[in-house]
């Protein structure tokens, strides 16, 4: 089953409520999107480990529900 995009920002947005979600679905089918999360919590973290937060916050739906998802992380300007 595929996620909806709103669902995505939803669950990123519950473990990072600064942050400023953006979701674009790469292939129209709902199982690969590109994300862009921009939040001060991820100030100070390598990338990975910015990564590494916006996937905890998916809870475990990357690989199932979501197929694919290209993420661009950083902290505010």
């Amino acid at each position: 089953m595929a996620m909806q995009p709103a669902e995505i920002e939803a669950l990123i947005k519950a473990a990072l409520p600064d942050a400023q979600v953006t979701i674009e679905d790469l292939a129209g089918d709902g199982d690969h999107y590109a994300a862009t999360v921009v939040s001060e919590a991820f100030r100070g973290k390598s990338r990975v480990q910015q990564h590494q937060m916006v996937y905890a916050a998916l809870r475990g739906r990357m690989g199932g529900e979501l197929h694919a998802l290209a993420l661009q992380t950083s902290a505010p300007d």
